[in-house]
């Protein structure tokens, strides 16, 4: 699986922060080559006579982010707050993208017991059988790549990417992305999509305009 390769703000070889200039953004798409298949989910009798409902689209959509961040370009005093929410027996959303210190809340909208875990290096943990109507919640401190599953449920999963600073986005369903208030300077930008990332691509954004970066994945 790829690695997020973010560098925290402040790094070295990372651009100053000129509060005196203007920002720019970053904008363009993500084409993939392939599109990864959801897990089979054991049907229910409220499926019966229904056409199920496919995440194909949320499987589409892509993290676009820069390698290195603007030094001094990030100060938070208080931590974010974000919802995957556990619905038809899948991840809502499938991809998540937080800074690090956000508290990620998981609610259980199902009418069954959920237990979400991972047991990934940037951060592990299992919070146990819960029941509808049910949330529980957990901080993300560590930048990285975390993969979510479901104990009972083995065909449900997700991915959530904690950066170190905020130049990153989510892209929507056919790819589209802009990251905005990006300082000026020169930079390496990354697209990932289910654990796939594509090469560092150099990018220079000038004082107030957005520049177009467009990747593929294949």
């Amino acid at each position: 699986m790829a690695a997020v390769s973010v560098v925290s703000a402040g790094a070295a070889g990372a651009p100053a922060h000129d509060n005196g200039a203007a920002n720019g953004g970053i904008r363009g798409r993500v084409a993939l080559g392939r599109v990864a298949a959801s897990g089979a989910r054991r049907p229910t009798v409220s499926d019966l006579g229904t056409p199920r409902e496919r995440d194909v689209s949320d499987r589409q959509k892509s993290v676009v982010y820069l390698e290195t961040a603007p030094r001094g370009a990030f100060e938070r005093t208080e931590p974010d707050r974000a919802v995957m929410n556990q619905r038809n027996e899948a991840f809502v959303p499938h991809l998540l993208a937080v800074t690090t210190g956000t508290i990620v809340d998981f609610p259980n909208s199902d009418p069954f017991y959920h237990n979400v875990f991972s047991l990934s290096r940037a951060h592990r943990f299992d919070l146990g059988r819960y029941a509808t109507g049910k949330s529980k919640s957990v901080p993300f401190a560590q930048p990285g790549i975390v993969r979510v599953f479901c104990e009972i449920h083995s065909h449900m999963n997700a991915y959530i990417l904690v950066f170190s600073h905020p130049f990153f986005t989510v892209t929507d369903a056919v790819g589209r992305y802009q990251i905005d208030n990006v300082p000026a300077g020169d930079y390496r930008a990354i697209a990932w999509n289910e654990g796939v990332a594509s090469a560092p691509q150099p990018i220079t954004v000038p004082d107030g305009r957005t520049t177009e970066l467009d990747f593929a994945l294949r």
